[in-house]
């Protein structure tokens, strides 16, 4: 299987009688290389992040689906969207994957156990995906009193999903690769102590760990502004939809005034800002434009700008039933990055019967996923000035 490899990749010509005598040692490192050039980078410039988890076109497959083929880089489990409940723990929902609906939860508390999970999410990582849990989301109940409130409740994050220890684990063995804060309601305070706690846990563990934001584009945003201007991110995903600087107004289209927060603003001066865009028509209230405008804007962007890390996309579900939008969209961003051309994996047939039950039949409470698109979205606006 090794040597089959080599020679699928052109290093060593078929028929070659280098190839007996090449030893096991040469034969690992250069599988290794290919599994270096698989493995995401911060650095690069044409990384794709995919949120999954709210099921906005009907068809949501388990995680493990998205991850069959080299099209995603990040992907952001959505959401966590309540942050004190039941026992002082957070309620997170997967709509028709994994949710707290018919007792599916932890003893004491309203928090799902979506242990089963864990093999998808590891399968990702070992594919070299990073897979955060994104907090917040269009309908959530999240926020903080206090610095106080937000490290304690850091320090529970970081014991039941990141790599700290606790008897709950929603995720089972499974640890995921950080955490991104998709907030879109409440004061907005004291999320900067809630990174800084993350980080200050982290730093001891040989794992990297990530943190993302969600910002609308008004800059500066509303509800994570302040946060983003003390605190270290690594990645932010702008929503350039739902709002007047969205990607279907060029006019307003602001990327240029978070490229400059981010050379001039930003704690981290190394921060990579990705260009968010719905997936589908129906996947966002306003801002969605075919793949041909979006990929002129994304080789545009990714030539002018520094900080420009790659494309955001809401959702997976959509994206991928939207003729691979996905796929379409990473072929542009690699073409702008002058690696070799990408070629995604055949469409999968995807079974719309899936024997995945729908807690939504049975809800007790409103839940991300029980709202229209347009309430669907990672984002329901923010505009400060008027669409035109």
């Amino acid at each position: 299987m090794a040597e089959s490899a080599i020679l699928r990749s052109g290093l060593i010509p078929p028929g070659s009688a280098m190839l007996p005598s090449l030893s096991v040692a040469l034969i690992h490192s250069v599988l290794a290389l290919f599994a270096a050039v698989s493995a995401f980078s911060i650095d690069r410039s044409d990384n794709l992040a995919v949120y999954w988890g709210q099921d906005s076109a009907g068809q949501q497959q388990r995680l493990s689906f998205y991850c069959e083929d080299d099209t995603v880089d990040i992907i952001p489990l959505a959401f966590l969207y309540v942050f004190f409940d039941k026992g002082g723990y957070p309620v997170m929902d997967f709509s028709n994957i994994c949710s707290n609906f018919g007792g599916n939860s932890f003893s004491g508390t309203n928090l799902a156990d979506c242990s089963f999970l864990a093999e998808d999410i590891q399968t990702c990582q070992k594919k070299g995906k990073v897979v955060l849990l994104s907090l917040g989301g269009a309908t959530a109940k999240v926020g903080f009193g206090d610095d106080s409130q937000a490290e304690g409740f850091a320090e529970l994050i970081w014991n039941t999903f990141l790599g700290g220890k606790n008897d709950i684990r929603p995720f089972g063995s499974a640890i995921l690769d950080g955490i991104d804060l998709d907030i879109e309601s409440g004061n907005g305070a004291h999320y900067a102590a809630f990174v800084q706690r993350i980080r200050s846990l982290a730093q001891n563990d040989d794992k990297r760990y990530y943190i993302s934001a969600a910002p609308q584009c008004p800059f500066p945003d509303q509800y994570i502004g302040s946060a983003l201007n003390s605190a270290h991110f690594d990645l932010i995903f702008v929503q350039f939809y739902n709002n007047y600087c969205e990607t279907s107004q060029p006019s307003k289209f602001n990327f240029d005034t978070w490229d400059q927060w981010a050379r001039r603003g930003s704690p981290n001066s190394n921060v990579k800002i990705f260009l968010g865009a719905p997936g589908a028509p129906g996947a966002a209230g306003n801002g969605y434009v075919d793949i041909e405008t979006l990929s002129a804007m994304v080789s545009d962007a990714q030539s002018r700008y520094r900080s420009f890390g790659g494309v955001m996309l809401w959702d997976a579900d959509a994206s991928y039933n939207n003729n691979r939008f996905d796929a379409a969209i990473k072929r542009a961003i690699i073409g702008g990055s002058g690696l070799p051309p990408f070629t995604p994996t055949d469409n999968h047939d995807i079974d719309t019967t899936s024997s995945f039950r729908d807690p939504r039949a049975t809800a007790r409470v409103k839940r991300p996923s029980d709202e229209t698109p347009s309430l669907d979205t990672n984002g329901l606006g923010n505009d400060k000035e008027k669409r035109v």
